[in-house]
Protein backbone atom coordinates (compact mmCIF):
# COMPACT_ATOMS: atom_id res chain seq x y z
CA UNK A 1 0.00 0.00 0.00
CA UNK A 2 1.28 3.48 -0.89
CA UNK A 3 0.97 6.37 1.59
CA UNK A 4 1.42 10.03 0.67
CA UNK A 5 1.02 11.91 3.99
CA UNK A 6 2.49 9.44 6.50
CA UNK A 7 5.43 7.06 6.73
CA UNK A 8 4.61 3.48 7.74
CA UNK A 9 7.35 1.19 9.10
CA UNK A 10 6.24 -2.40 9.66
CA UNK A 11 7.33 -4.19 12.87
CA UNK A 12 6.61 -7.69 11.55
CA UNK A 13 5.28 -9.27 8.35
CA UNK A 14 1.76 -9.62 9.74
CA UNK A 15 1.09 -7.14 12.55
CA UNK A 16 2.26 -3.80 13.86
CA UNK A 17 3.56 -0.61 12.27
CA UNK A 18 5.05 2.68 13.46
CA UNK A 19 3.46 5.76 11.89
CA UNK A 20 5.54 8.90 11.36
CA UNK A 21 4.79 12.28 9.84
CA UNK A 22 1.67 13.17 11.81
CA UNK A 23 0.96 15.37 14.84
CA UNK A 24 -2.14 13.93 16.52
CA UNK A 25 -2.69 17.12 18.52
CA UNK A 26 -3.71 18.90 15.30
CA UNK A 27 -6.76 18.32 13.09
CA UNK A 28 -6.22 15.69 10.41
CA UNK A 29 -7.04 16.30 6.78
CA UNK A 30 -9.25 13.82 4.95
CA UNK A 31 -6.31 12.22 3.14
CA UNK A 32 -4.24 11.80 6.28
CA UNK A 33 -7.18 10.38 8.24
CA UNK A 34 -7.87 7.87 5.46
CA UNK A 35 -4.23 6.80 5.34
CA UNK A 36 -4.12 6.28 9.13
CA UNK A 37 -7.34 4.25 8.88
CA UNK A 38 -5.92 2.18 6.03
CA UNK A 39 -2.67 1.58 7.94
CA UNK A 40 -4.70 0.33 10.90
CA UNK A 41 -6.66 -2.05 8.68
CA UNK A 42 -3.43 -3.33 7.12
CA UNK A 43 -1.29 -3.62 10.28
CA UNK A 44 -4.01 -4.30 12.95
CA UNK A 45 -2.12 -2.11 15.46
CA UNK A 46 -0.31 1.14 14.76
CA UNK A 47 2.06 3.15 16.95
CA UNK A 48 2.86 6.85 17.17
CA UNK A 49 5.92 8.28 18.97
CA UNK A 50 6.63 11.69 20.49
CA UNK A 51 3.03 12.90 20.71
CA UNK A 52 1.92 15.62 23.12
CA UNK A 53 -1.80 15.22 23.70
CA UNK A 54 -4.22 16.82 26.11
CA UNK A 55 -7.15 14.76 27.33
CA UNK A 56 -9.45 16.52 24.87
CA UNK A 57 -7.06 15.94 21.95
CA UNK A 58 -6.79 12.26 22.86
CA UNK A 59 -10.58 11.95 22.86
CA UNK A 60 -10.91 13.96 19.66
CA UNK A 61 -8.58 11.59 17.81
CA UNK A 62 -10.58 8.61 19.03
CA UNK A 63 -13.86 10.22 17.99
CA UNK A 64 -12.68 10.39 14.39
CA UNK A 65 -13.26 6.62 14.34
CA UNK A 66 -16.58 6.48 16.20
CA UNK A 67 -18.45 7.14 19.42
CA UNK A 68 -16.39 6.65 22.57
CA UNK A 69 -16.99 3.74 24.96
CA UNK A 70 -17.17 3.77 28.77
CA UNK A 71 -15.58 0.74 30.41
CA UNK A 72 -18.13 -1.36 32.38
CA UNK A 73 -15.78 -1.85 35.33
CA UNK A 74 -14.64 1.78 35.60
CA UNK A 75 -18.15 3.26 35.55
CA UNK A 76 -18.87 4.33 39.14
CA UNK A 77 -15.55 3.09 40.50
CA UNK A 78 -13.88 5.23 43.20
CA UNK A 79 -10.69 7.14 42.36
CA UNK A 80 -8.52 4.76 44.42
CA UNK A 81 -9.77 1.65 42.61
CA UNK A 82 -7.33 -0.38 40.50
CA UNK A 83 -9.42 0.62 37.49
CA UNK A 84 -11.10 4.00 37.20
CA UNK A 85 -12.06 6.81 34.86
CA UNK A 86 -10.43 10.22 34.84
CA UNK A 87 -12.36 12.84 36.81
CA UNK A 88 -14.86 14.52 34.52
CA UNK A 89 -13.95 12.26 31.60
CA UNK A 90 -15.75 8.89 31.85
CA UNK A 91 -14.40 7.93 28.38
CA UNK A 92 -10.81 8.05 29.68
CA UNK A 93 -9.73 4.83 31.38
CA UNK A 94 -6.76 5.36 33.70
CA UNK A 95 -4.18 2.57 33.39
CA UNK A 96 -1.76 2.82 36.29
CA UNK A 97 0.72 0.67 38.19
CA UNK A 98 3.40 1.54 40.76
CA UNK A 99 5.33 0.10 43.71
CA UNK A 100 2.05 -0.75 45.47
CA UNK A 101 0.56 -2.72 42.58
CA UNK A 102 0.31 -6.50 42.78
CA UNK A 103 -1.30 -6.96 39.37
CA UNK A 104 -2.24 -4.92 36.32
CA UNK A 105 -5.05 -5.03 33.80
CA UNK A 106 -4.51 -7.09 30.67
CA UNK A 107 -1.85 -9.56 31.81
CA UNK A 108 -3.30 -12.37 29.65
CA UNK A 109 -4.03 -12.44 25.93
CA UNK A 110 -7.38 -10.80 25.23
CA UNK A 111 -9.51 -8.46 23.16
CA UNK A 112 -11.11 -5.62 25.10
CA UNK A 113 -14.61 -6.03 26.55
CA UNK A 114 -15.82 -8.81 24.26
CA UNK A 115 -18.54 -9.43 26.86
CA UNK A 116 -20.37 -6.44 25.35
CA UNK A 117 -23.10 -7.11 22.80
CA UNK A 118 -21.10 -4.89 20.44
CA UNK A 119 -17.44 -5.17 21.52
CA UNK A 120 -15.22 -2.13 20.92
CA UNK A 121 -13.91 -1.35 17.46
CA UNK A 122 -10.53 -0.31 18.86
CA UNK A 123 -8.58 1.21 21.71
CA UNK A 124 -6.05 4.05 21.85
CA UNK A 125 -3.57 3.87 24.75
CA UNK A 126 -1.49 7.02 25.36
CA UNK A 127 1.53 6.67 27.66
CA UNK A 128 2.12 9.53 30.10
CA UNK A 129 4.84 7.82 32.14
CA UNK A 130 6.73 4.72 31.05
CA UNK A 131 8.78 2.54 33.42
CA UNK A 132 12.55 2.72 33.25
CA UNK A 133 12.64 -0.88 32.04
CA UNK A 134 9.95 -3.36 30.99
CA UNK A 135 6.27 -2.68 30.57
CA UNK A 136 6.05 -3.65 26.89
CA UNK A 137 2.77 -4.70 25.28
CA UNK A 138 2.45 -7.71 22.97
CA UNK A 139 -0.03 -7.85 20.09
CA UNK A 140 -1.22 -10.90 18.12
CA UNK A 141 -2.88 -11.20 14.70
CA UNK A 142 -6.19 -13.09 14.80
CA UNK A 143 -6.36 -13.35 11.00
CA UNK A 144 -3.18 -15.43 11.12
CA UNK A 145 -4.49 -17.38 14.12
CA UNK A 146 -7.46 -18.44 12.00
CA UNK A 147 -5.64 -18.88 8.70
CA UNK A 148 -3.02 -21.28 10.11
CA UNK A 149 -5.60 -23.72 11.48
CA UNK A 150 -6.30 -26.90 9.52
CA UNK A 151 -9.20 -26.85 7.08
CA UNK A 152 -11.26 -29.37 9.12
CA UNK A 153 -10.78 -27.25 12.26
CA UNK A 154 -11.80 -24.10 10.36
CA UNK A 155 -15.00 -25.79 9.20
CA UNK A 156 -15.82 -27.02 12.69
CA UNK A 157 -15.18 -23.67 14.37
CA UNK A 158 -17.25 -21.81 11.78
CA UNK A 159 -20.41 -23.47 13.15
CA UNK A 160 -19.79 -22.55 16.81
CA UNK A 161 -20.91 -19.75 19.10
CA UNK A 162 -19.15 -18.77 22.34
CA UNK A 163 -20.46 -17.07 25.47
CA UNK A 164 -18.38 -14.08 26.65
CA UNK A 165 -18.97 -13.08 30.28
CA UNK A 166 -17.68 -9.99 32.09
CA UNK A 167 -18.55 -11.48 35.48
CA UNK A 168 -15.61 -13.90 35.46
CA UNK A 169 -12.97 -11.21 34.93
CA UNK A 170 -14.42 -8.09 36.57
CA UNK A 171 -16.24 -9.18 39.73
CA UNK A 172 -14.23 -8.22 42.83
CA UNK A 173 -11.04 -7.69 40.85
CA UNK A 174 -10.40 -3.99 41.30
CA UNK A 175 -10.54 -3.42 45.05
CA UNK A 176 -13.93 -1.76 45.51
CA UNK A 177 -17.45 -2.96 46.32
CA UNK A 178 -19.04 -3.85 42.99
CA UNK A 179 -21.79 -6.03 44.46
CA UNK A 180 -24.52 -3.82 42.97
CA UNK A 181 -23.06 -3.80 39.47
CA UNK A 182 -24.24 -6.02 36.65
CA UNK A 183 -21.56 -6.93 34.15
CA UNK A 184 -22.33 -7.58 30.48
CA UNK A 185 -22.63 -11.02 28.90
CA UNK A 186 -22.95 -11.78 25.20
CA UNK A 187 -22.73 -14.49 22.55
CA UNK A 188 -20.40 -14.20 19.53
CA UNK A 189 -19.32 -16.51 16.71
CA UNK A 190 -16.02 -18.28 17.36
CA UNK A 191 -15.01 -17.26 13.84
CA UNK A 192 -15.93 -13.69 13.05
CA UNK A 193 -15.71 -11.88 9.71
CA UNK A 194 -14.16 -8.42 9.95
CA UNK A 195 -16.75 -5.82 8.90
CA UNK A 196 -14.23 -3.73 6.92
CA UNK A 197 -11.75 -6.19 5.42
CA UNK A 198 -14.21 -9.07 5.00
CA UNK A 199 -11.56 -11.51 6.26
CA UNK A 200 -12.30 -14.32 8.77
CA UNK A 201 -10.59 -14.25 12.17
CA UNK A 202 -10.55 -16.15 15.46
CA UNK A 203 -12.68 -14.44 18.12
CA UNK A 204 -12.17 -16.11 21.51
CA UNK A 205 -9.96 -14.92 24.38
CA UNK A 206 -8.89 -15.98 27.86
CA UNK A 207 -10.40 -13.03 29.72
CA UNK A 208 -13.98 -13.18 28.56
CA UNK A 209 -14.79 -16.40 26.70
CA UNK A 210 -16.57 -18.61 29.23
CA UNK A 211 -17.61 -21.61 27.11
CA UNK A 212 -18.74 -22.72 23.68
CA UNK A 213 -22.45 -23.39 23.30
CA UNK A 214 -23.61 -26.88 22.40
CA UNK A 215 -20.46 -28.68 23.61
CA UNK A 216 -19.97 -30.57 26.85
CA UNK A 217 -18.03 -28.44 29.33
CA UNK A 218 -15.01 -30.73 29.10
CA UNK A 219 -15.09 -30.48 25.30
CA UNK A 220 -15.46 -26.70 25.41
CA UNK A 221 -12.61 -26.30 27.90
CA UNK A 222 -10.27 -28.52 25.88
CA UNK A 223 -11.06 -26.76 22.60
CA UNK A 224 -10.65 -23.29 24.10
CA UNK A 225 -7.34 -24.21 25.72
CA UNK A 226 -6.06 -25.47 22.37
CA UNK A 227 -7.10 -22.21 20.71
CA UNK A 228 -5.54 -20.09 23.46
CA UNK A 229 -2.20 -21.90 23.07
CA UNK A 230 -2.48 -21.41 19.31
CA UNK A 231 -3.07 -17.67 19.76
CA UNK A 232 0.22 -17.46 21.71
CA UNK A 233 2.25 -18.55 18.64
CA UNK A 234 5.21 -16.10 18.47
CA UNK A 235 5.03 -15.76 14.68
CA UNK A 236 1.61 -14.08 15.03
CA UNK A 237 3.01 -11.36 17.30
CA UNK A 238 4.76 -8.03 17.55
CA UNK A 239 6.06 -6.27 20.66
CA UNK A 240 6.00 -2.55 21.44
CA UNK A 241 8.41 -0.80 23.81
CA UNK A 242 6.74 2.20 25.39
CA UNK A 243 8.11 5.68 25.86
CA UNK A 244 6.37 8.71 27.34
CA UNK A 245 4.41 10.30 24.51
CA UNK A 246 3.77 7.03 22.66
CA UNK A 247 0.28 6.08 21.51
CA UNK A 248 -0.87 2.63 20.38
CA UNK A 249 -4.09 2.18 18.41
CA UNK A 250 -5.24 -1.40 17.96
CA UNK A 251 -8.12 -2.83 15.97
CA UNK A 252 -9.85 -4.74 18.75
CA UNK A 253 -11.75 -6.88 16.27
CA UNK A 254 -8.69 -8.62 14.79
CA UNK A 255 -5.84 -8.08 17.28
CA UNK A 256 -5.37 -9.40 20.79
CA UNK A 257 -2.91 -7.90 23.26
CA UNK A 258 -1.11 -8.71 26.47
CA UNK A 259 0.45 -6.23 28.92
CA UNK A 260 3.69 -7.39 30.56
CA UNK A 261 3.94 -6.66 34.28
CA UNK A 262 7.71 -7.04 34.51
CA UNK A 263 8.57 -3.55 35.78
CA UNK A 264 7.65 -3.59 39.48
CA UNK A 265 8.35 -1.37 41.44
CA UNK A 266 8.56 1.21 38.63
CA UNK A 267 5.60 3.41 37.66
CA UNK A 268 3.60 3.14 34.46
CA UNK A 269 0.78 5.61 33.86
CA UNK A 270 -1.41 5.85 30.76
CA UNK A 271 -4.84 6.91 29.55
CA UNK A 272 -6.97 4.76 27.26
CA UNK A 273 -9.74 5.86 24.94
CA UNK A 274 -11.89 3.12 23.43
CA UNK A 275 -14.09 3.40 20.35
CA UNK A 276 -17.47 1.65 20.33
CA UNK A 277 -18.03 -1.20 17.92
CA UNK A 278 -21.11 -2.43 16.13
CA UNK A 279 -23.02 -5.69 16.00
CA UNK A 280 -21.56 -6.80 12.67
CA UNK A 281 -20.79 -10.39 13.57
CA UNK A 282 -21.83 -12.24 10.45
CA UNK A 283 -20.26 -15.60 9.79
CA UNK A 284 -18.05 -16.54 6.87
Amino acid sequence: MTYQTITVTRLSPHIGAVIQGVDLSKPLGNQQFQEIHDALMESKVIFFRDQKLTVEQHKAFGRLFGELHVHPASAGAPKNAAISSLDGHPEILVVHADENSTRVAGETWHSDVTCDEAPPMGSLLYMHEAPEVGGDTMFADMYQAYETLSDPMKRFLSTLTAVHDGEQIYRGRYGYDDSKKTYPKAEHPVVRTHPVTGKPLLFVNTNFTAYIKGLKRSESDALLQMLYRHIETPEFQCRFQWQAGSLAFWDNRCAQHKALFDYHPHRRHAHRVTVKGDRTFYRT
